[in-house]
């Protein structure tokens, strides 16, 4: 029991002395914290003020590069100049002020912009490799606002992945586009400028080509005459111009008429759908049938 006892009273002391070890390697740690920010505290209260000088420093160059954008895009306003000219060079001029702006903060940090325009230069090769798709995009907004094959507000059909709508914005890389059900569609200008398009609304007019098929059965010169009666007599049909009505194709289920006329660009669609409706009622109305593609198959007997 005494031996036991002996033991218990070992075995506190031991974990006594642990503690006071561990409670001195804490103070000691502690101290050289307490002594290592001592001896930083002005570095520290140095570099503090630096972040928020540049924190302040970021916000005003902020709200003057608005105010400068602002006076640049009410000067374009002024002069009338091309929306899409003027939303390019709003974005051109946002991205280069930001970019002086930050440089203007790194040098203020003790940076050497010296060291940093010769690391702009040396990597500009592998960025110019690294963004290839992206430069030719801006090559391609370049291109468009200088050769204009279309400009804001025109209707354009993009060839290859048949993309249309009419044209909102002309930006740096990209050309947004509004379609008729008020989708946005986004297209990189390089591949406005390498791949062919239409551009539906460069002029004031728009020729209006229909066609409407009729059974073989019906009275041709009574269709083509109700067809060429209908388009001659539509408002919007421009009278001036050449207003023709003829048989274009005999297919194998019908007689394929066609009419062409000329209408202004802004009154193509409501007179295209307009006149389709007035065509379909009036072939009703007497009787003229508008077939659609059937086969005939005859059975034959074995004798």
């Amino acid at each position: 029991m005494i031996y036991q006892m002996v033991l218990a009273a070992a075995d506190t002391t031991s974990a006594a002395e642990e503690v006071a070890e561990v409670t001195q390697d804490t103070v000691e740690e502690v101290s050289r914290m307490t002594q290592i920010l001592q001896d930083n505290i002005p570095q520290i209260i140095s570099f503090a003020f630096q972040v928020v000088l540049a924190l302040v420093f970021f916000f005003i160059g902020r709200c003057l590069i608005k105010w400068v954008r602002k006076v640049v895009r009410r000067s374009f306003e002024r002069s009338k100049a091309d929306t899409g000219v003027a939303t390019f060079v709003d974005s051109l001029l946002k991205y280069g002020l930001y970019f002086l702006l930050i440089f203007s903060i790194a040098a203020r940090f003790g940076v050497d912009t010296a060291s940093v325009a010769a690391l702009v230069a040396s990597s500009g090769v592998t960025l110019g490799l690294a963004l290839q798709g992206s430069l030719s995009n801006f090559a391609g907004g370049v291109l468009i606002l200088l050769l204009k094959p279309f400009e804001v507000g025109d209707y354009i059909v993009e060839d290859t992945n048949m993309k249309e709508g009419t044209v909102k914005e002309i930006q740096i890389f990209y050309t947004k586009l509004s379609t008729i059900d008020n989708q946005t569609i986004v297209i990189p200008n390089g591949m406005l400028t390498n791949n062919s398009l239409t551009n539906a609304t460069a002029k004031d007019e728009r020729r209006l080509d229909l066609k409407i098929s009729v059974s073989y059965e019906a009275d041709l010169r009574e269709a083509k005459s109700l067809i060429e009666k209908i388009v001659t007599e539509d408002p919007c049909v421009m009278q001036d111009k050449e207003i023709l009505v003829f048989v274009d194709d005999l297919a194998e289920s019908a007689v394929v008429i066609g009419a062409r006329a000329w209408v202004r660009n802004e009154e193509f669609w409501p007179t295209k759908w307009r006149i389709l409706e007035e065509i379909k009622l009036k072939l009703d109305e007497n009787g003229i049938a508008i077939p659609y593609p059937q086969v005939t198959v005859h059975m034959q007997e074995k004798k």
